[in-house]
């Protein structure tokens, strides 16, 4: 279990460590690609692999088999919308910062915004197993793993798109890799919390998953697409949203 759990922050780490390999920032065309990947990512690993197993399981229930799905799906946007207005944050590209004011430097808020955007990714994959575990139809051991790969995979180039500008703006090398190291750490903590909590709470499995869901589709809409768009080469990013949705979907059907 603890290894399934652990899969995202790996892909996080990994990518945090090519501030050792490259040199210079990753060229805004690449950036905006691989910003657009994590989202198409995101967004197939909700619907896949979150909300229509939160729909199959909810149709063994006497309630509408899309009640849990919206109810837990607008919770989760809710959730995201509350941590984003409460929490001191900066994301790249900006020099507002958002969420509650604060006197932590820049290269800390850095950190918050991509620690605020990986906790719904935890929270996926340890419900996704919760369900899986507790032999629910709807969610498979292979389907939880899928979309654990799923997520360190579109984590790898996160890793590496915050700790290489960390290493622009003067911080050294071995900073930046912890710095973009750790705003992963909430992955797999995120991940043990609704594992245990969806354990103890079955019948809630399938609000939970669409929880999960919607606060994953909150990151993408708030953050990932409007980076991927803006500015110039925004065509860069559509194209790194489909490859992104595609391989989720293929390895979600595939595998899961």
């Amino acid at each position: 279990m603890i290894f399934v759990l652990l899969i995202p922050l790996l892909g996080t780490v990994l990518g945090s460590a090519m501030v050792f390999f490259l040199r210079g920032q990753i060229p805004a065309r690449v950036e905006k690609l691989l910003l657009g990947f994590a989202a198409g990512v995101m967004i197939a690993a909700s619907v896949w692999s979150l909300l229509i197993p939160a729909i199959d399981m909810s149709e063994e229930t006497n309630l509408p088999a899309w009640l849990p799905a919206v109810v837990g799906f607008l919770l989760g946007i809710a959730f995201l919308l509350i941590l984003d207005s409460v929490i001191p944050h900066l994301h790249r590209h900006s020099d507002k910062p958002e969420g509650a004011r604060s006197k932590l430097s820049r290269t800390a808020m850095l950190v918050f915004a991509v620690t605020l955007h990986n906790l719904p990714e935890g929270m996926a994959v340890g419900v996704s197993y919760a369900g899986a575990a507790a032999g629910h139809a709807g969610v498979s051991l292979a389907g939880a793993f899928t979309l654990a790969i799923g997520i360190a995979i579109q984590n790898f180039p996160e890793g590496a798109i915050i700790s290489m500008p960390l290493k622009s703006e003067g911080a050294s090398k071995p900073k930046a890799f912890l710095c973009g190291a750790l705003s992963g750490i909430v992955e797999p903590l995120g991940a043990l919390l609704t594992f245990f909590l969806a354990k103890q709470l079955t019948p809630i499995l399938p609000y939970l998953l669409a929880f999960a869901a919607g606060a994953m589709i909150y990151v993408v809409v708030e953050e990932l697409i409007p980076e991927s768009q803006s500015g110039e080469h925004s065509n860069l990013g559509t194209v790194g949203a489909a490859l992104g949705f595609a391989l989720m979907m293929v390895l979600d059907v595939a595998l899961g």
